[in-house]
């Protein structure tokens, strides 16, 4: 019963996980954001792996699964600082989600829920000829917590994807030990003891 639970568990995570994803891929890629869109799109692979391995149980599709998830955290936590600066990062300057072929930043910098976007007149002759200047006011909430708040909830379920999978993975070898051990008897050809009969039946002849 906890191992048909926690597989349903994990099957739930897996399909939250995906529709996370594509919705973060569709928002990346209109932002240009290369870096996340590459990461974006190994995270759906390896999470509809992830569910093929709890509904075929494939522990090591669900291992793979669980390793990619630590590299997962790893990485929003990284984009987690960048977006909030720390350290020498910095979210205006570096262009280290764009792989630094383009300056665009974030989709919700512009497209943030309240943002009011007024074009800079004239352009400064620093800015590239086929990008606009301007300047965004009126947020009721800021870009990067945007972007935060969507990678903490990667992070969340990444961490009970994480514990699910290492729970099912360990349920799925319990058993496949279990039925190694009941069925091992077969393996050497194991016959209970049967009974001999001292009489021998002979055939009868009825006289008409």
């Amino acid at each position: 019963m906890g191992y048909c639970s926690g597989r349903c568990t994990l099957i739930f995570i897996c399909s939250m996980q995906l529709a996370c994803a594509l919705e973060r891929q569709i928002f990346d890629f209109l932002g240009y954001q290369w870096a996340p869109i590459l990461a974006n799109f190994v995270h759906i692979i390896i999470v509809i792996l992830g569910l093929f391995g709890a509904v075929q149980y494939r522990p090591r599709y669900i291992t793979g699964y669980a390793i990619w998830l630590v590299l997962w955290i790893t990485w929003n936590v990284f984009v987690i600082c960048f977006y909030l600066e720390a350290g020498e990062l910095s979210k205006e300057r570096d262009l280290i989600l764009t792989f630094n072929v383009s300056m665009h930043r974030s989709w919700w910098m512009e497209n943030g829920p309240g943002c009011a976007v007024t074009s800079v007149t004239p352009v400064p002759d620093w800015a590239p000829e086929d990008h606009r200047y301007i300047t965004v006011s009126g947020c009721l909430l800021e870009y990067q917590y945007i972007e935060v708040a969507h990678c903490s909830l990667q992070i969340i379920f990444a961490l009970a994807g994480f514990i699910s999978a290492c729970y099912v993975v360990k349920c799925i070898t319990e058993e496949e030990d279990s039925f190694d051990f009941i069925g091992g008897f077969d393996s050497y050809g194991y016959q209970g003891p049967q009974k001999t009969s001292h009489l021998q039946l002979q055939p009868m002849y009825m006289s008409k």
